[in-house]
């Protein structure tokens, strides 16, 4: 089957955070007429003309807006996605939400394709599942993404619609926040230190990576994508030491420094402590230095064969993001030569 033509009417739930940010702007530069339907305002304030003020969970909002727009894609990014909640309840975004859009979807005649957003949590970091639904979330916001694939896999079974999940893992780039732009602020202001001794590859990606996989997806003939999940990460994986480095000499900052894990421990149980008195975000916590030391490396193979070659390397995305925090004050003006 050959693919799909490029849509010109593009729903984007979620259009307002760091991935729908990147896919809206993407969509409208490549002529697509796009509605971001979100509860927040955009991020990028650029992009206020294609919002709406939605709330997934609310059913009936949800159908008149859709119904009105008739879109022909729908890429579905909107979801709570931090990790406060104590129970799979905190996250009905994840839940109800994806319930309410897929019997919303399957009355608009208009929509011929759909991509479903997940994400790599509903497995612990480390793990390599067996299948699509091997699931190990760690997080009550992990479980909600469990229960979010499964009510797309049961109830667009028969949809009129082409639908894939996608799987996003550690995704940075511009427009981004906590946890990743944090990495980016202690590298480039010098804070950042690595394991010494430690390669630890990752399967992380950079949105403008992300954001052309999506659109390939969403362009792709159904019969290799209709019903599979993939991974959302660029190839090959990075190594963290190396991201690092590289960042530090974009930002100008001082060589990354490497000090043992027996200190990394201690400071890490300074975070926990920190952590237990309130401070919400502390540099470094035991979780976050085992999610740093534990390879995390994702089957990218089926993505690869549907999207091809990534438009972006690693530099060129550190350079843009660099660039970005840089511009938005968040960075101080690189020295002059």
């Amino acid at each position: 089957m050959p693919p799909a033509a490029a849509a010109s009417r593009v729903l984007v739930t979620g259009g307002s955070g760091f991935i729908g940010s990147n896919l809206v702007l993407a969509l409208q530069q490549a002529g697509a007429t796009v509605l971001n339907l979100d509860i927040a305002a955009p991020r990028n304030p650029a992009l206020a003309g294609s919002w709406q003020a939605v709330d997934l969970r609310d059913a009936k909002a949800l159908r008149e807006a859709v119904a009105r727009f008739e879109p022909e894609v729908v890429h579905h990014l909107g979801a709570r996605t931090d990790l406060d909640g104590s129970a799979i309840g905190d996250y009905d975004a994840n839940t109800d939400g994806v319930r309410h859009l897929v019997q919303v979807l399957g009355t608009v005649r208009s929509v011929r394709r759909v991509l479903f957003a997940s994400s790599r949590l509903v497995c612990r970091i480390g793990y390599q599942p067996a299948s699509d639904s091997d699931y190990c979330p760690t997080t009550a916001y992990g479980a909600s993404k469990v229960e979010g694939e499964r009510i797309v896999r049961r109830d667009a079974a028969d949809a009129h619609y082409d639908w894939a999940i996608v799987r996003p893992t550690s995704i940075w780039g511009p427009w981004f926040d906590i946890p990743y732009r944090v990495f980016f602020d202690a590298v480039a202001r010098g804070r950042y230190v690595h394991p010494r001794g430690q390669v630890v590859p990752k399967s992380f990606g950079y949105v403008g990576n992300s954001v052309h996989a999506l659109r390939r997806l969403a362009e792709a003939p159904q019969a290799s994508i209709a019903g599979r999940m993939f991974y959302l990460a660029d190839y090959p994986e990075i190594e963290v030491g190396a991201m690092a480095a590289q960042i530090a000499a974009e930002s100008a900052a001082p060589p990354v420094r490497q000090v043992p894990m027996a200190l990394l421990r201690l400071l890490a149980g300074a975070g926990d402590a920190a952590q237990r008195l309130g401070w919400k975000h502390p540099p470094l916590t035991s979780c976050r230095l085992a999610n740093l030391v534990t390879p995390m490396v994702h089957d990218l193979g089926p993505l690869r064969q549907v999207v091809g070659e990534l438009p972006f390397t690693m530099p060129q995305g550190g350079h843009d993001t660099v660039a970005w925090m840089r511009a938005r004050g968040q960075l101080p003006a690189r020295p002059a030569a």
